[in-house]
């Protein structure tokens, strides 16, 4: 006689637990409490006849037999989310849901989505902007532009697409630059604010004040003073309103360049080692809502002059200010 399978409430509760690592985050998720999602699990643990968690006072750990039945669940319920989120698209077939960076969506996405809109009018576009990437069944996400390392683009699940590479260059705005005279030399923005944006800060190492600092040969400022942001477009809204000198994503502040709410100080950038990509998963590229926003994106990237535009600006702003200095 075979013996009966385990409850599926049981098998959904242990996986979200061993996905979140963490009892509450799981009961969260499942809108149970944390004491009956533990039930459930040892009473899973007593049917299988082992041990699923290493229990400690405030963590949980998986043991062996755990770390072997995590991804068999993970991916059944991965796809049980996406059956049920493909019947729920069959009665709504032009939504296209993203998620994005709250600094992308702020500073270049939200700008230019009327294009999107006006070329394609039948797909309603609905965004959800979030440090965190999305998880595409369980939150009904169509498509991402997701901050990536640029050597972590390959995916065998995901569709990965490069859109640009990021890199950092000093903004400030031109009445900062008239308040503390030409700024001439690195070495002058020891008497100049600094803003750090922190919006990936135990996220990646990526390059801050010191590192650019040390690219130019300044040695003795101390990098670390100054105001923090944990959100892209709030470091850039306090650098446009003359707050001090911020060490930016060339791409988000791409706008406030070509629009000359701020400006390029010194010729000096920076590799981030990141990109901006779109990412959707392999088995949802197909659909025209999908492929129109993708299309379009690449447009809209294409049209970007990254290179050149914003430093050419700062020079004419210094010729025509500063000619006499």
């Amino acid at each position: 006689m075979h013996k009966a399978p385990p409850s599926l409430n049981a098998l959904e509760a242990f996986e979200a637990a061993a996905r979140h690592l963490s009892l509450s985050k799981a009961a969260l998720e499942l809108k149970v409490t944390a004491g009956a999602l533990s039930h459930q699990i040892r009473g899973l643990e007593t049917y299988l006849g082992v041990k699923l968690f290493d229990r400690g006072v405030r963590s949980i750990a998986l043991t062996p037999a755990g770390r072997a039945l995590h991804p068999g669940l993970q991916a059944g319920f991965l796809q049980i989310r996406d059956a049920l989120a493909s019947l729920d698209r069959l009665g709504d077939p032009h939504l296209l849901v993203l998620s994005t960076p709250p600094g992308f969506t702020s500073k270049w996405l939200a700008p230019r989505l009327y294009r999107f809109s006006q070329a394609y009018p039948e797909i309603d576009v609905r965004i959800s902007s979030s440090l965190k990437n999305a998880n595409f069944i369980a939150d009904g996400v169509d498509a991402a532009i997701r901050n990536l390392p640029i050597d972590g683009t390959q995916n065998e699940a995901l569709e990965i697409e490069k859109l640009v590479d990021l890199s950092l260059a000093p903004v400030c705005s031109p009445a900062l630059v008239e308040k503390y005279g030409p700024l001439t030399s690195p070495s002058m923005l020891k008497g100049v604010p600094l803003i750090h944006d922190e919006s990936l800060s135990g996220h990646a190492a990526i390059p801050g004040w010191a590192d650019w600092f040390t690219a130019a040969g300044v040695n003795d400022i101390d990098a670390r003073r100054g105001l923090r942001f944990n959100s892209a477009d709030h470091a850039l809204d306090a650098t446009v309103e003359g707050a001090g000198v911020l060490l930016a994503t060339e791409a988000l502040a791409y706008d406030d360049l070509r629009t000359g709410r701020l400006v390029i100080p010194f010729d000096l950038t920076l590799p981030s080692g990141r990109c901006y990509a779109f990412v959707c998963l392999k088995r949802r590229r197909e659909p025209a809502n999908v492929q129109a926003f993708r299309a379009w994106l690449r447009e809209e990237v294409a049209a970007l002059n990254l290179s050149g535009h914003a430093i050419h600006q700062m020079r004419e702003i210094k010729e025509a200010r500063w000619s006499d200095d």
